[in-house]
């Protein structure tokens, strides 16, 4: 028999407490009743955290490849789609989870799937030629207009209304805080915008944007990178913005692309992202992104088609060595629990920088740190309602620490006035990173349960009893961080220094966790990869 959903007074009896400590920042819940079916999922800490203590089997077999790829993100699979779609099937990819993706894995029930991660791309920026070249391959893109401009898949574009924020009990159109704001917010809201829409617009002497997707085709100039070295918030004080709605908003949205608050967001990251997201459609306007149900999820779909078959998973390296025609890694099998070596004439190494370093230590982590966050996806037995604006894709609750909530069934043709899956994002940047990793492992599903349900209960009471599931995703190195002096730094510079037979891939390197950057990366490293190949034959 299935248990009954929850009320809301039932939520709020342990939610009440969670309620005031989510507003004061401290965030330590007792457990609540357990009354809602769901479980904890995530990343394989206990076979990832082996990397720092080792103890591993000893190698009781070997095999070889071409091509040894490490990690099955993005970047790991815009590398194997590559090498396929270029003839060379010599290649392996090993991935630690159960399933290819990595921040852009996806689930499934039976009411619809749904992102853990990842769950848009912007339209294709004027520098984004490799990104644009895969949506036209996936048909994301179906054409061009007289004008140069690309058609977009309009089933793909996310669909009307896109976006609305939870602002004094009601909802309005857009995430700009602008209901019941004084003349003088205004004011200060539209200069902002402004001077976004300026640093857009520029270029430098080199004739690039200041601010481009990816990150390395923005220009070099020095009066461009120097905002890098001071943090969003001190650079809206310094230029005169101080209103506190506007330090929330773009509190909110440093928080929602790099998981940090604007108090430690790079001014240039803060900058790149109302600058940056340049892409035009001809059947779109600017602000359009193209989603799915299971958000980027159907991206790692696609990606991984036509090279299923050479993707294993449960796999752990721990350590790789070089030599002077190749490379030896030794890889756990986390299923059998034996461990085997595998000889590979090159290797890419799409895995976070922190997880590159410990398995060959002249590739150093300085400077690199990490956000974590945590996703619940809530099943409902309807659809949220809301006072002054219809449902939308994305749902915000302003001055929140959570960020809202993203409907799976809204890109859903077949969307009645039934059940939903409601994905709501948190990221933990109430605490430094390593304490709120900890804190993120200690708690229970039923502690995780009680924050996300105080929140969707409080805005949403239309909702008492329906709540038929919450499955809970932690992550605990998300999203690479750009703090100040990270994004134009040293530790970044050298990181993009590949040194064959191991080339390195993945978003860290350039700087955001952003589709564009792990994908870009990716396609690098296999063409550097293959390149080395062909030397090596020529030698």
């Amino acid at each position: 028999m299935a248990r009954k959903p929850p009320t809301r007074r039932q939520v709020m009896a342990v939610g009440a407490a969670g309620g005031a400590l989510l507003a004061a920042g401290a965030l330590t819940l007792e457990r609540a009743p357990d009354v809602v079916p769901g479980r904890i999922l995530g990343a394989d800490a206990a076979h990832g955290h082996r990397l720092r203590g080792g103890g591993f089997p000893p190698v009781t077999a070997e095999r070889t490849t071409g091509v040894a790829i490490i990690g099955g993100g993005i970047a790991g699979l815009a590398a194997a789609r590559h090498l396929t779609q270029r003839g060379f099937t010599d290649f392996t990819l090993f991935e630690l989870e159960s399933e290819a993706g990595g921040n852009a894995v996806s689930g499934r029930n039976d009411v619809s799937a749904y992102p853990w991660g990842a769950h848009y791309v912007p339209l294709a920026t004027e520098e984004s030629t490799e990104v644009r070249r895969l949506f036209e391959e996936l048909g994301i893109i179906t054409g061009y207009d007289a004008a140069g401009l690309p058609i977009y898949d309009e089933f793909m574009i996310s669909a009307a209304p896109q976006e609305r924020l939870f602002l004094h009990g009601r909802w309005q159109d857009g995430l700009v805080p602008l209901l019941g704001g004084s003349g003088a917010e205004r004011a200060e809201f539209a200069r902002f915008h402004e001077r976004m829409e300026d640093f857009g617009a520029r270029r430098g002497a080199d004739g690039r944007r200041a601010f481009a997707i990816p990150v390395d085709a923005s220009s070099a100039d020095a009066h461009f990178r120097a905002l890098d070295r001071e943090t969003m918030k001190d650079w809206m004080n310094r230029e005169g913005f101080t209103a506190d709605r506007l330090h929330r908003h773009v509190d909110y949205c440093c928080r929602d692309d790099y998981g940090t608050s604007h108090e430690a967001t790079s001014a240039w990251a803060g900058i790149h992202y109302f600058a940056a997201r340049s892409g035009r459609a001809a059947n779109a306007g600017p602000d359009a992104v193209v989603t799915w149900p299971e958000g980027n999820g159907w991206l790692v779909q696609r990606l991984a088609r036509d090279c299923e078959t050479r993707i294993e998973t449960g796999m752990l390296a721990f350590r790789i060595e070089e030599g002077p025609r190749g490379v030896a890694i030794d890889i756990l099998d986390t299923i059998k629990g034996t461990s085997f070596r595998v000889r590979a004439r090159a290797a890419v190494l799409a895995v976070p920088r922190f997880i590159a370093s410990r398995l060959l230590p002249r590739l150093d982590a300085d400077g690199f740190t990490y956000a974590p966050w945590a996703v619940a996806n809530i099943t409902l037995g309807r659809v949220p309602e809301g006072r002054g604006q219809a449902l939308a894709w994305d749902n915000v609750v302003f001055g929140s620490r959570l960020l809202g909530y993203v409907v799976a069934t809204h890109q859903d043709l077949r969307m009645i006035a039934g059940r939903t899956v409601l994905t709501y994002y948190w990221p933990l940047s109430h605490l430094p990173p390593a304490e709120a990793r900890q804190e993120a492992l200690s708690r229970d599903i039923a502690g995780w349960q009680a924050i996300f349900l105080e929140e969707l209960l409080r805005i949403h009471p239309e909702l008492e009893g329906t709540v038929e599931r919450v499955d809970v995703r932690v992550f605990g190195h998300a999203m690479i961080r750009p703090v100040p002096g990270f994004i134009w730094g040293e530790a970044r510079r050298r990181a993009l220094l590949s040194r064959p037979p191991v080339f390195a891939a993945h978003s860290d390197l350039g700087g955001m966790s952003i589709f564009e950057e792990a994908y870009v990366s990716g396609l690098g490293a296999a063409r550097k990869a293959l390149d080395y190949l062909a030397g090596m034959r020529e030698g």
